[in-house]
């Protein structure tokens, strides 16, 4: 298992929490959780691709986990993506690479267009273009959980559970999701904002979904989920929209694994194969 610590940046006039896996004198890789993730949800790809030849920093976004909320209209793609190259730049890397999962993608993607030159190499876990039909209603349901209020972090992690989105349940997940609240009047609430979360949706919403494909000129790596969300409720990346990325983004590598959209960071074949694509694209 690689070292790992957690530590804070100051970005602008907020403060950002980040976790590492590695040494610092590694070349750095920043994992970009998706739209409710948070800084756990790398630990299953940190303990195992983190060590003396990557150092992966796991972000809580803006408004999640550790990290400040912003007030409204300082969300969306944009603003993640610049605190994204912020946080690079503060740790002293100009160049680096992006792991980016769901909604994180989308940040990979921004960053891309932001500063290319920036970026060694771009990992998109199970994020593409469009989503299947489907896809939304679920989301939309398992993000009601954030604003319950809970009578301890046993009974919110058994609310998550009982959504049956998560299968196997391990260690990992456990973690991800008590790392998450907080105790608060006797109860226990999440500490991922409700309103930075609707207003990355929204911000979603107004992207074309195919447009930022054109800014990965730098090696990538789409890994796609061969399960859908929930059974019947369809595919994050279709099968159509694997092949169109195929066809724009002709050097890209595909991977596929055999796991839903949030299952998929925490499978054995996902971590070797970012880690073998790091191992080639951070040196």
């Amino acid at each position: 298992m690689s070292v790992t610590d957690e530590f804070d940046v100051v970005v602008g006039a907020h403060r950002l929490h980040a976790q590492r896996w590695g040494s610092t004198a590694a070349p750095l890789v920043v994992g970009v959780p998706g739209l409710t993730g948070n800084i756990r949800n790398f630990a299953f790809l940190g303990e195992r691709i983190g060590g003396a030849g990557i150092q992966l920093v796991s972000l809580d976004l803006r408004g999640r986990g550790g990290s400040d909320a912003t007030g409204p209209g300082t969300y969306g793609w944009e603003n993640h993506a610049g605190d994204v190259l912020a946080i690079a730049a503060a740790l002293g890397f100009d160049q680096f690479a992006i792991v980016g999962q769901s909604m994180g993608g989308s940040v990979a993607m921004k960053a891309a267009e932001l500063d290319p030159r920036r970026l060694r190499a771009v990992v998109l876990l199970d994020v593409a273009g469009r989503v299947d039909p489907g896809v939304g209603p679920v989301i939309a349901a398992s993000i009601n959980r954030l604003s319950g209020v809970y009578d301890s972090a046993e009974h919110y992690v058994t609310a998550v559970r009982a959504q049956a989105l998560i299968e196997p349940w391990s260690d990992y997940w456990d973690r991800a999701y008590r790392y998450d609240v907080r105790e608060c009047d006797g109860t226990v609430r999440v500490r991922t904002s409700v309103e930075a979360v609707a207003e990355d949706r929204t911000y979603t919403m107004t992207q074309d979904p195919y447009a930022r494909w054109r800014h990965l000129a730098m090696p990538t790596l789409l890994v796609r989920a061969t399960r859908e969300l929930r059974p019947g409720a369809g595919y994050v990346v279709p099968e159509d929209d694997r092949d169109r990325f195929a066809r724009d983004v002709p050097h890209a590598a595909i991977v596929e694994v055999d796991a839903n959209h949030l299952t998929i960071n925490s499978h054995p074949p996902t971590a070797e194969a970012v880690g073998r694509f790091l191992a080639g694209n951070t040196a």
